[in-house]
This record gives C-alpha cells, sequence and structure tokens, in this order.
C-alpha cells in the first residue's frame, strides 16, 4: 500500500464560502463541479500523491469532533496559520513541534465548523 489515505472529502454548509476560505488561507484557485447531487470544490495537486475536495450536499455535515485531516503547509505554515482569521475560521492551536525528525502541526476550524489541522515538516538544510 503506497499510501493509507488515498482521498479525502471536507463536509461543507456554505459552499461558496467554504471555497474562498480555503482559496484564501491556501492561496490557490479551486476547481469546482457537479458530481451527481454533490458539489465539489477540488484541492490543487500535481496528479501524484493524495488530494481530496470540499463536499456539500446531503449527508455531508461539518464536524469538529472525530478524525482529524492533516493539510500539507510544507515551509508555509505560518503564512498559511496567518490568514486563518481574517478568511473566517480560528486557529485552535498554535504552530506546535512535534519532534524533530517529524516537523511542526497547528489546528484549526474552519468557517464550516471543521477541526482541521496543518503539518510541515522539518527545515531541510
Amino acid at each position: 500500500m503506497r499510501n493509507t489515505i488515498n482521498w479525502f472529502e471536507l463536509p461543507v454548509l456554505d459552499f461558496d464560502r467554504a471555497k474562498k476560505f480555503y482559496e484564501t488561507i491556501f492561496n490557490v484557485q479551486m476547481s469546482d463541479q457537479m458530481m451527481g447531487p454533490y458539489r465539489m470544490g477540488f484541492f490543487p495537486g500535481e496528479g501524484q500523491g493524495v488530494s481530496g475536495a470540499l463536499v456539500h450536499g446531503e449527508g455531508y455535515t461539518p464536524s469538529d469532533k472525530g478524525a482529524v485531516l492533516y493539510l500539507n503547509a510544507d515551509g508555509i505554515i505560518d503564512e498559511v496559520l496567518s490568514r486563518i482569521k481574517k478568511a473566517g475560521g480560528s486557529v485552535i492551536q498554535p504552530r506546535t513541534p512535534i519532534t524533530p525528525e517529524i516537523g511542526d502541526m497547528a489546528m484549526f476550524l474552519d468557517t464550516e465548523g471543521n477541526k482541521v489541522a496543518l503539518h510541515t515538516p522539518p527545515a531541510r538544510g
């Protein structure tokens, strides 16, 4: 098994608000489309590795309980954290060292009420 996780979906209540939030904090553009009855906004990727989407539709309910998703903030964790409050979210755990070999993490609540984490590996060099 190459990756334990191969896809993720973050549930959202207000699709446009959530899409704007993630585009703002990561400084990216997300494409979106209808997939059956679900509106999905896709996190940009390079075609390899794990990616995912924001999903709006029946059965998708945001939560700050349960599994925690760690988004890649390699080398940009401080920039991402600095944008969260202005974009409508809240930082619930500031940048915190895990171990020197693993790097740092932080947690936030997005505009929809999802608890999400960020990870950055240790500085190279």
